[in-house]
């Protein structure tokens, strides 16, 4: 292969998506992936001989960068959409929140808040630059638009149970964005449209990593990217658990207090300081197999603080039991600091800490439903996004030459999700391909230059020896 050696630093949906376009364009890709799989926080585990995502994915219908990838895959046959219901619980009951009608139908609020509530939604949508909203926290601007009522009630559960410690730090920008991607993905009768792929997210990263080797890339699997080969201040390689890559260019992906560990030796303790800025929650996801469904809710939000999960997902009251052997599967998501105590606990401890609660929300629920349960953690879940969080975004380049960075915590406005690293791995890919192509260029008209100065030399020199 004539292209560029180019090093792909992790096989989620970014790394993939990057190599995916390099590897079409002639370069020779290789992804380092340091888990047993590709997918990153779409990876997956195995329920009764079909694949599960361990933290619950979907996508929207409004989501063109994932579709379009499948689309050129050509399994768009395995992508299918179903309408979901969606509620809320709060003050020990269960309010269904699937349409507009549905908000109508919300007692905890007065009707006017009610209304004020429906309005809200499509306000937030009529936002055309999300720059006017950056110096506002979301408290500040859900309360501006609901009242201080339906943000006590509705979106004050959801931030703290979302962000905990560091709620009222969150920008404007970052609920607008969850308002407008949720509105943007509804049916004619109002209710939520979602999308899935047959066989989960992580047959996808799996069908994108044999797209990449059909086109020439490699993809690595348990080899863990320990440091940067660097000389004279441009990228040179890759040392992993697996030997050292040689690369012309490197894209790193992980978060980024991973990418600050390795850049450290190679540039400025300012640039390293940078990117330590951005703060991340980590998450805990158990996820149980049940002999029999909970409720017909797909997605049920946690507005009652008592509760040590944000969200109830139902998984198969969108993808069907019969995908899993008839075992009902249910996540239980929990954002929270790395060093919360729950985070820390042992697994088993972790599942009795959260059976009870499950228990006082379904009291009809018992243990002797559950047929297995396990616990996933992920350091680095979601990142901390801060009024002016655009100004804690590093660029693409760094300061070493030839390497680039593509992490969720540089997607935005929009938040993290597969779209989105779909979306900026493919643009890394393309940048990367485009500047090969140009550093080729000059290396060619180099040669040719020397090459030049050479005959021109020659001429002069058999000029002279004539002259003698």
């Amino acid at each position: 292969m004539s292209g560029a050696r180019v090093a792909v630093i992790g096989g989620g949906f970014s790394g993939l998506s990057a190599a995916w376009e390099l590897a079409r364009a002639g370069h020779d890709v290789t992804v380092l992936e340091c888990d047993d799989e590709v997918g990153g926080l779409a990876g997956s585990f195995e329920v009764r001989g079909e694949r599960l995502e361990r933290f619950y994915h979907h996508w929207f219908t409004n989501d063109a960068h994932v579709t379009d990838l499948v689309r050129e895959l050509g399994t768009e046959d395995r992508i299918v959409f179903r309408p979901t219901r969606t509620g809320m619980y709060f003050a020990h009951r269960s309010f269904r929140m699937s349409t507009p009608k549905d908000l109508l139908r919300f007692t905890p609020l007065a009707l006017r808040d009610r209304l004020r509530l429906g309005l809200l939604a499509l306000r937030a949508r009529r936002v055309r630059d999300w720059r006017a909203l950056e110096s506002l926290s979301a408290e500040e601007w859900l309360t501006r638009l609901g009242g201080a009522e339906v943000f006590r009630v509705v979106w004050a559960p959801l931030l703290q149970g979302k962000f905990g410690p560091v709620a009222d730090e969150i920008s404007a920008v970052w609920f607008w964005n969850k308002l407008k991607l949720r509105g943007g993905s509804r049916g004619k009768g109002g209710a939520e449209m979602l999308a899935y792929y047959r066989g989960g997210f992580a047959a996808l990263a799996e069908e994108v990593a044999r797209a990449v080797e059909r086109a020439g890339g490699h993809v690595r699997t348990g080899v863990a990217a320990t440091a940067l080969r660097v000389e004279q201040g441009r990228v040179t390689g890759v040392a992993t658990t697996g030997g050292t890559v040689p690369a012309d260019a490197v894209i790193a992906t992980p978060a980024l207090p991973i990418v600050a560990d390795l850049v450290a030796p190679h540039v400025p303790a300012e640039y390293v300081a940078k990117l330590r800025e951005v703060r991340y929650l980590a998450n805990l996801c158990v996820v149980l197999e049940l002999d029999r469904s909970l409720s017909e809710t797909y997605w049920l939000n946690v507005n009652d603080p008592g509760f040590p999960f944000v969200g109830v997902i139902e998984h198969t009251n969108f993808e069907p039991a019969s995908s899993y052997g008839g075992r009902h599967i249910v996540y239980l998501s929990k954002y929270l600091p790395a060093d919360d105590p729950l985070y820390r606990m042992g697994d088993a401890e972790v599942i009795d800490f959260c059976l009870p609660h499950l228990q006082r929300m379904f009291p009809r629920f018992e243990r002797s439903w559950l047929c297995a349960a396990h616990v996933w953690r992920a350091r680095y879940a979601q990142p901390v996004v801060v009024k002016h969080y655009s100004r804690l975004i590093p660029d693409v380049r760094t300061p070493v030459e030839g390497l680039y960075l593509c992490t969720m915590a540089q997607v935005y406005p929009e938040d993290r999700g597969t779209n989105y690293a779909i979306r900026e791995g493919r643009a890394v890919g393309r940048l990367v391909a485009a500047e090969a192509q140009r550093e080729r260029r000059r290396a060619e008209r180099r040669t040719e230059t020397r090459m030049g100065e050479r005959r021109r030399a020659m001429r002069r020199h058999a000029a002279a020896v004539s002259l003698r």
